[in-house]
């Protein structure tokens, strides 16, 4: 099975390759590789080394507390931040906290042992759900810890398949599991691990410390007091025809503060001509939004987390594509957060849909039902109760960074 694993990531590795001339996401992948070598021997890497390995830019954001942490508590450590994809490497490429910030060379035998006994770790950390043979058994063979944080499994993966077997030897290789919930648990008891610790989701942490730091936003501050605010983030087409459906027709006191996850021009334009009402682009705003105006449009990255504040109810986009985008940046401003139906495999959406302070529509006409409940002026504790909820949530499950941290003397 080795054999055929190894052939599978030089077949892969091809096809990147190939792919590169016509792809944007290949080319940056395969020129980002090329460079790890360079980037790792223009730094000293002496002393104890921390190594911090991140799918994309949604698994940085769970790894992020713990590298703060870490900086914090023992600055003379080094760390180095690795990233499987241009989209987490491209975005956080210079990232202050890490001493290093590079890709991680393909799964090979050989990149494996060169890469690890470049940085050699003092210990290292996967975020989520990177499984990597060869860098695993690497770190085993030369007795490097591995943890896993922020873990969760699910029964449809192949670990727990009768013909997992190889795979779950993968498994063998990690030293500790910090994972999400009792499910996960239960799951690594049936197949004889033991080595796990229910920390919790190192998100949490995260997005708690971004409420308490936000800093004021004047312009969307102005625009949403005294009115009904929905906001809705990190949008896709589908989401905004459902939005611009229940917008279009909605009170003179329903206000919209809208990031769509797309904001190049042609689709700010697009977005634009849903509205049949006023509508203002946040990068055009001198002085005061107009007081007839009812759509804010979030025409620039980075905000979208403070943003929420603003907010009496939040929607989450990407529920009717690949999978919602993350909940937990608006529950921890305490209101109910509603996304479309894709949302089975995030753990947190089921969650908060259980307590109370998490909805899921199919379509408009669900979506405008809920959203006459949620502002019902005679059921206003429908509204309160659920925002409640969401911050209570949040709250509670906070603490997993200080569990892993534990770990470091």
């Amino acid at each position: 099975m080795h054999l055929f694993y190894n052939l599978g990531i030089a077949l892969f590795d091809l096809a990147v390759s190939l792919a590169a001339p016509f792809s944007k996401r290949a080319a940056l992948l395969v020129k980002g590789r090329k460079t790890v070598w360079d980037t790792l021997g223009g730094v000293s890497l002496e002393g104890d080394v921390i190594w911090v390995h991140c799918a994309s830019l949604g698994e940085f954001e769970q790894g992020r507390p713990l590298i703060e942490a870490i900086r914090k508590k023992n600055p003379s450590y080094k760390i180095v931040l690795s990233f499987y994809s241009p989209s987490g490497y491209e975005v956080r490429k210079n990232y202050k906290e890490a001493d290093v910030v590079c890709y991680l060379p393909s799964d090979t035998r050989a990149n494996a042992k060169r890469f690890i006994s470049t940085v050699n770790p003092r210990m290292v950390f996967f975020v989520k759900y990177e499984y990597w043979y060869n860098y695993f058994r690497e770190l085993k063979e030369v007795g490097t810890p591995l943890y896993l944080v922020s873990a969760i499994f699910r029964k449809d993966q192949i670990f727990f398949k009768w013909y997992g077997g190889w795979f779950r030897k993968i498994l063998n290789n990690v030293k500790c599991f910090y994972i999400q919930d009792e499910k996960s648990a239960a799951l690594l008891d049936g197949i004889g691990i033991k080595a796990y610790i229910v920390a919790g989701d190192t998100r949490f942490d995260r997005v708690a410390a971004i409420a308490a730091a936000a800093n004021p936003i004047p312009v969307v501050e102005n625009f949403a007091t005294g009115a009904k605010v929905l906001v809705a983030g990190s949008t896709w087409p589908a989401d905004e025809q459902i939005i611009a459906s229940y917008i279009n027709n909605s009170a003179k006191d329903v206000k919209l503060i809208i990031a769509p996850h797309m904001v190049d021009e042609s689709h700010i334009q697009q977005l634009e001509r849903r509205f049949a009402l006023p509508v203002c682009r946040y990068t055009k705003v001198k002085g005061e939004i107009g007081a007839d105006v009812r759509v804010l449009i979030i025409d620039t990255i980075g905000l979208l987390s403070a943003i929420y504040r603003y907010g009496s109810v939040a929607y989450l986009g990407g529920g009717f594509g690949k999978g919602i985008h993350n909940t937990l940046e608006a529950a921890t401003y305490g209101m109910p957060v509603i996304f479309g139906p894709r949302h089975l495999k995030f753990k947190e959406a089921i969650d908060l849909k259980e307590k109370g302070a998490g909805f899921s529509i199919n379509d408009s006409v669900e979506f405008g039902n809920l959203m006459e409940r949620l502002w019902d002026d005679e059921n206003k504790d429908y509204l309160k109760k659920s925002g409640e909820a969401a911050l209570e949530y949040v709250q509670s499950m906070c603490g997993a960074t200080e569990e892993i941290l534990k770990l470091i003397d």
